[in-house]
């Protein structure tokens, strides 16, 4: 079952609620997700480490695809 834009952007501010995420449907059929998350404990992170963060927080959803787009500022 595809997940909502109100549940994935939930569980990442549930993740990172210092964060500002924008999250866009690239499809439009709740399959197909591109995440920007802005949060600054990403500092000092490598790009890598950031984006296993946010995949760890959404790995209890069911995500055909998610492009993600993290920083620390």
């Amino acid at each position: 079952m595809p997940i909502t834009e109100a549940e994935l952007s939930a569980a990442l501010q549930a993740s990172f609620p210092e964060a500002e995420v924008k999250i866009t449907d690239l499809a439009g059929d709740n399959d197909h997700w591109k995440a920007e998350i802005i949060c600054p404990s990403f500092k000092g992170q490598t790009r890598v480490q950031q984006h296993r963060r946010v995949q760890e927080a959404v790995s209890a959803h069911d995500i055909h695809a998610l492009a993600i787009t993290t920083r620390a500022q």
